[in-house]
């Protein structure tokens, strides 16, 4: 297992609090999601860049500061999740990645020797609706 350097815990502590004063409406669009995310974080200082290319048939939702962030609607499917969330943590590019999901689903806290921190929206929201 390898150990969190400081300032990748750092940018990712900023990241997810950030990501915490989310309010998101009811959407089904994950492009409105995106724009709620795009705001909040550039809102918070960060430098956003958004559909970011790292390779071949590899383009992630977010790049902020080296941090991945990856979003999904609905219930993905856990092991296409682990191959998607693999081939972008695989990038020199990424040091880490947060994964955005309506619903929180247990995945590893590390993954190709690098972080992985799972940001569950429904806890946002107070209520978790069927």
């Amino acid at each position: 297992m390898t150990k969190m350097d400081q300032t990748t815990k750092e940018k990712l502590n900023r990241l997810t609090r950030a990501l915490s004063a989310l309010r998101i409406p009811f959407t089904d669009s994950e492009y409105q999601l995106h724009d709620c995310i795009a705001a909040a974080l550039t809102g918070g200082g960060f430098v956003v860049q958004h559909e970011a290319a790292l390779g071949p048939r590899r383009r992630i939702d977010f790049l902020v500061e080296g941090v991945g962030i990856e979003v999904k609607r609905g219930k993905p499917q856990k092991a296409a999740l682990m191959k998607q969330c693999s081939r972008y943590l695989e990038s020199d590019e990424v040091e880490a990645l947060i994964l955005v999901l309506d619903t929180s689903i247990s995945m590893p806290n590390e993954l190709n020797g690098k972080p992985l921190v799972t940001f569950g929206l429904n806890r946002l929201w107070g209520v978790a609706l069927p």
